[in-house]
C-alpha cells in the first residue's frame, strides 16, 4: 500500500513580474519525513516554501498537502482559488519558522505561544497556557516565559519562535534558514530542538545551510539553483558524493 505524500509539488512554477523564480519543481515528501532543501541564495528556496503554505501563489502546476490542494480546490479539471478565510483554515496546519523570528514584541514568551490558540482555534486561555508552558519546557526555555522578546537571546528567541508553530499542532512544519540570523554559539541550541522534533516524527521541510544537521538529520536532501531541482537523494550520498557540475561546484564552497 503507497503512502499519501504528505507534499506534492508537480511542475511548479513562480514569477515576480519578468523574474521566473521556481521553473517547473517536482519533488515528494513524506510523512515523518525531515527534507532539507539546499542551495545558492536566489534558487527558489525560501519561494517554494512560502507557495507550500500559499503565502505566495503559484502561477502553474499543482501543489498539495496532506492529499489537499493549496490554496485551490478542482472543479471539472479546473483550478479555483479558494476564499482568505479557507486558505487561513488549512494554513494552521502547517507551521512555519522564519529566518528573522516575528515574536510580538508586547507579549512574553508564553503569551507569544498562547496568542495562536486562542485567537485562532478559540482554546480557552487556561488550556492554551499549559500547554505553551510545556511546549517552552519542550525548547528549554520553561525559566524564560516571562521573559519579553528583548530580554532573549536571538537563539532564544527562535526556539519560543518553534514553540509558538508547534502550539498549532502543525501536521507540518516549514523552516527557512531558521538559523541563519544567529551568532555561531546559538545555533546548535535551535538545531537540538529540531532534531528532537525528528526524533518524534514531524514532518519537516527545512531550508538549511548547515550541512552537518541535514547530513546527521535529513532523510532527502534537494539540491535547487535557478529555479529548478539540480539533484536528490539521501543527504550523504548527495553531499559526499555528488553527481551533477553544479552541485559539486556549490558544495565545494560551503563544505
Amino acid at each position: 500500500m503507497s503512502v499519501q505524500p504528505m507534499v506534492k509539488a508537480e511542475a511548479v512554477h513562480k514569477s515576480f513580474g519578468a523574474a521566473h523564480i521556481l521553473k517547473g519543481v517536482d519533488l515528494e515528501v513524506a510523512p515523518r519525513e525531515v527534507f532539507c532543501l539546499i542551495g545558492p541564495s536566489g534558487s527558489g528556496k525560501s519561494t517554494f516554501l512560502r507557495c507550500i503554505n500559499h503565502l505566495e501563489q503559484i502561477n502553474a502546476g499543482r501543489l498539495s498537502v496532506d492529499g489537499h490542494l493549496v490554496g485551490y480546490r478542482e472543479h471539472d479539471g479546473k483550478l479555483y482559488e479558494l476564499k482568505d478565510r479557507e486558505v487561513a483554515a488549512k494554513r494552521r496546519d502547517i507551521g512555519m519558522v522564519f529566518q528573522r523570528f516575528n515574536l510580538f514584541p508586547h507579549m512574553t514568551a508564553l503569551e507569544n505561544v498562547m496568542e495562536g490558540p486562542v485567537q485562532v482555534k478559540r482554546e480557552a486561555k487556561a488550556v492554551a497556557r499549559e500547554r505553551a508552558k510545556a511546549l517552552l519546557d519542550r525548547v528549554g526555555l520553561a525559566d524564560k516565559a516571562g521573559n519579553y522578546p528583548t530580554q532573549l537571546s536571538g537563539g532564544q528567541q527562535q526556539r519560543v519562535a518553534i514553540a509558538r508553530a508547534l502550539a498549532m499542532e502543525p501536521k507540518l512544519m516549514l523552516f527557512d534558514e531558521p538559523t541563519s540570523a544567529l551568532d555561531p554559539e546559538l545555533v546548535g541550541d535551535v538545531l537540538d530542538v529540531m532534531r528532537g522534533l525528528a526524533e518524534d516524527g514531524m514532518t519537516m521541510i527545512v531550508v538549511t545551510h548547515e550541512m552537518g544537521f541535514a547530513r546527521e538529520v535529513g532523510d532527502a536532501l534537494v539540491f535547487m539553483d535557478d529555479g529548478v531541482v539540480v539533484e536528490s537523494g539521501h543527504p550523504r550520498d548527495v553531499l559526499s558524493r555528488p553527481q551533477h557540475e553544479r552541485t559539486k561546484s556549490f558544495l565545494s564552497k560551503v563544505l
